[in-house]
């Protein structure tokens, strides 16, 4: 990773262009990914809070369950994103195969997702019982620029390009909630919410289309180039398998609640996941720095170490400041019209820190390019579906899908330490 090193200057004493500097110093730098994915987050999640004041229980669950469904669909940004980074750092002798495959791969899958989405837009309305159809085509539309998004800052992270990579990110949270809100105060309906997030979808798309211009290289004529594309193709379509499965057992929840409860008790769910949301992706950064490192032999046991340490301590001080403070909580989820969830946050905060965990452990075994990780969170979201169903309130279905995570993570764990042993084997052999 590069960093920055800016000469020791008294506070405020510095000229204007020494303070850019070092603001472009920080953004060059780890810590500065760590800042713009948590404005990210922030605006992200901001916009949720913003869309459960103005809309209330009952539309908002409806909301929450589209974004839901397009963290689902846009699923192969995240492969498209691992595999980028992974094969970039690894082999930057084949970066030019590697960048031509990403990007060209990028693009037609985001073609193929939003048509397939746009097709399937009268079942979600179904499903969701929304307003009428508008929203669930403007859900589809936004796959497209998601899915792009996701091979941009693959490659941009590949590289270690930390500056361009932090500018797309602050791209992603910020606009959400400046354009979503705007469309919002507008109209306080669905398709209103769903038109700001497809209008602030696109700004990170333009920014790395310009980073990025000159990453489209002549034609592969080489057999190796060929196999590298292949092969990277491949690693993508693995990694997206893997990662839908995290994303459908860290997002169907939702849509379980929309169907298995009342409009009001579903919003409240929904309300409730806001801060599941926010402890999930508060430490979102440690997994990009740490991918790198948990790819590498010699390293990958002390970074999942290190990473499972840090989340851990995280849960549980998230569970405990929502315990503590759940008239705090309950202002940023939307008031008191989810008052009635209040005492029951520390549930929701223990279900975010659960999904952190996991995420390391699914990132983990992408690092190594392991089969078993999918299978096992795969078994998770058929198990978080079919025990979901049964649940009759908010709690017993937060309850369930706590233990349905608590099992995926300790079997993920037992994988972890079962491939440290047999890796410590094969060097003493």
């Amino acid at each position: 990773m590069t960093s920055t090193v800016d000469r020791a200057q008294p506070e405020g004493s510095g000229p204007p262009s020494a303070d850019r500097s070092r603001l472009v110093g920080v953004l060059r730098s780890s810590a500065g990914i760590a800042i713009a994915m948590a404005v990210m987050n922030i605006g992200t999640y901001a916009f949720q809070m913003v869309a459960a004041r103005l809309l209330g229980p009952s539309q908002y669950g409806a909301v929450a369950g589209m974004m839901a469904l397009l963290m689902v669909l846009s699923v192969v940004q995240l492969g498209l994103q691992a595999t980028a980074a992974r094969r970039i750092a690894a082999a930057p002798e084949d970066v030019a195969a590697i960048e031509q495959t990403i990007l060209t791969t990028t693009w037609r899958a985001a073609i193929v997702l939003g048509a397939l989405a746009l097709a399937a837009a009268p079942a979600v309305w179904w499903l969701l019982r929304l307003d009428g159809l508008l929203p669930a085509v403007l859900l589809a539309l936004c796959v497209v620029p998601v899915t792009v998004m996701g091979g941009q800052a693959g490659v941009l992270q590949g590289e270690r390009r930390w500056l361009p990579l932090s500018l797309l990110y602050l791209s992603v949270g910020v606009p959400r909630v400046v354009l979503g809100g705007a469309c919002l105060l507008v109209s306080a309906t669905e398709a209103s919410a769903m038109l700001g997030v497809l209008a602030a979808s696109w700004l990170p798309v333009l920014i790395g289309s310009w980073v990025l211009r000159n990453r489209v290289h002549g034609a592969i004529v080489t057999e190796h180039d060929r196999e590298v594309r292949r092969d990277v193709r491949r690693e993508t379509y693995s990694s997206s398998a893997a990662l839908l499965a995290f994303v459908a057992l860290s997002n169907l929840d939702v849509v379980v609640a929309r169907n298995v409860l009342d409009d009001h008790q579903a919003g409240l769910y929904a309300g409730g996941l806001i801060v599941t949301k926010a402890v999930l992706f508060l430490p979102q950064f440690a997994v990009v720095i740490l991918f790198p490192s948990m790819s590498t032999a010699g390293e990958s046991r002390a970074a999942v170490l290190r990473g499972l340490a840090f989340l851990t301590a995280l849960a549980a001080a998230c569970v405990a400041g929502a315990y503590l403070l759940s008239g705090l909580a309950l202002v940023f989820i939307g008031g008191n019209d989810y008052e009635d969830v209040q005492d029951r946050l520390w549930l929701f905060a223990c279900l975010g820190g659960l999904l952190s965990i996991l995420q390391l452990l699914v990132y983990a075994g992408l690092a190594k390019r392991g089969r078993w990780t999918k299978y096992l969170v795969s078994a998770g979201v058929l198990a978080l579906v079919v025990a979901g169903a049964l649940a009759g309130s908010v709690t017993s279905l937060a309850l369930t899908v706590a233990v349905v995570d608590l099992v995926v993570v300790a079997l993920l764990v037992a994988l972890q330490v079962f491939r440290g042993r047999r890796g410590m084997e094969t060097l003493v052999g």
